[in-house]
């Protein structure tokens, strides 16, 4: 989907903070703490959207609190994250939306990346318009009916076309192409990231105006701002393999980890706790409402769920 500080919990909140067009490749400016031998130390790369950072400041917390390790975050846009787990240079990833190419070259042909298991979250992109507007026109949620709406849908950065709005252009996304092949009066706007993504969708709807958006599940948004998604042709195994041709909708996914194949081999207890670590769409919702919405610090929300969730966590410690 969807991408240091030496303070692991700074480097969570500051992401809270980016709106840019996605953040820089790290993978050069690591943690000096990566792979340090011997040292009780992790790193965990952080994507941008805000059920990343849930799942890294939980699994921070209880790194820290429970096991007693150092942990450093590291930001990193989605793919050359896979470039610096397979380098060492970060020690896990907990959320990855698929990346097939990237799957093949560093867990199958390289070995240098293992699967870290489920991280028990079901998530999927897609198209999405505001309720209130779907609603009002109900044939707006399939695909061969958005070209009625497109000039309800003119932003002054759509020019003559609707907008389709997505967030950063590092995210996983196939919009450019399926406008494109599915022949549709629309133009791809990059909001530059997932906050200020929110930001436009809060405005749309507080002026309840329509409008047609990339976004996924789970996100705490839909609780604030509730959409309808627009059906898009089925997806089928294989109808995305070619990114140019593709016409149909994004899968279900389910939400994978992964690790350093050494760190996974070597890395004691927190490669064991990190491998443990599943928890539910809901668990996630929580402390992502906590951070985004609520405006608490990723600690303050992962001790507030820890301290209400022990019975969950604790099959997580090894």
């Amino acid at each position: 989907m969807r991408m240091r500080t030496t303070s692991a919990l700074a480097g969570v909140a500051a992401l809270t903070l980016l709106t840019g067009c996605g953040a820089a490749d790290m993978t050069k400016q690591a943690s000096p703490f990566a792979n340090a031998q011997g040292a009780r130390t992790v790193t965990l790369s952080v994507q941008s959207w805000v059920g990343a950072q849930a799942n890294v400041a939980v699994a921070q917390y209880l790194l820290e609190h429970e096991l007693g390790y150092r942990v450093d975050t590291v930001q990193v846009d989605e793919v050359p994250a896979w470039d610096a787990l397979s380098q060492g240079r970060v020690d896990a990833i907990l959320e990855d939306w698929g990346h097939p190419e990237q799957e093949q070259r560093y867990v199958r042909d390289k070995e240098t990346i293992a699967p870290g298991g489920d991280l028990g979250v079901t998530g999927h992109i897609g198209w999405f318009v505001p309720t209130y507007f779907a609603k009002k026109h109900p044939d707006v949620t399939d695909w061969k009916n958005l070209d009625k709406y497109a000039e309800l849908m003119r932003t002054a950065e759509s020019g003559d076309k609707g907008q389709l709005m997505d967030g950063s252009p590092s995210y996983v996304t196939n919009d450019k192409a399926l406008v494109k092949n599915l022949d549709l009066d629309y133009k791809v706007v990059f909001a530059g990231s997932e906050a200020a993504q929110i930001t436009q969708i809060e405005q749309f709807a507080k002026e309840k105006k329509p409008f047609l958006t990339y976004w996924y599940t789970p996100q705490w948004l839909f609780e604030k701002v509730p959409m309808t998604e627009v059906k898009l042709p089925p997806y089928k195994e294989g109808c995305d393999a070619d990114p140019a041709k593709v016409e149909c909708a994004y899968p279900v996914t389910d939400l994978q980890k992964y690790l350093n194949a050494d760190f996974a081999e070597d890395g004691g207890e927190a490669a064991e706790f990190l491998k443990r670590f599943k928890w539910t769409t809901e668990d996630q919702n929580q402390v992502s409402l906590m951070i985004a919405e609520r405006k608490m610090r990723p600690e303050e929300a992962a001790k507030k769920w820890v301290d209400s969730h022990e019975s969950v966590w604790k099959k997580w410690l090894p």
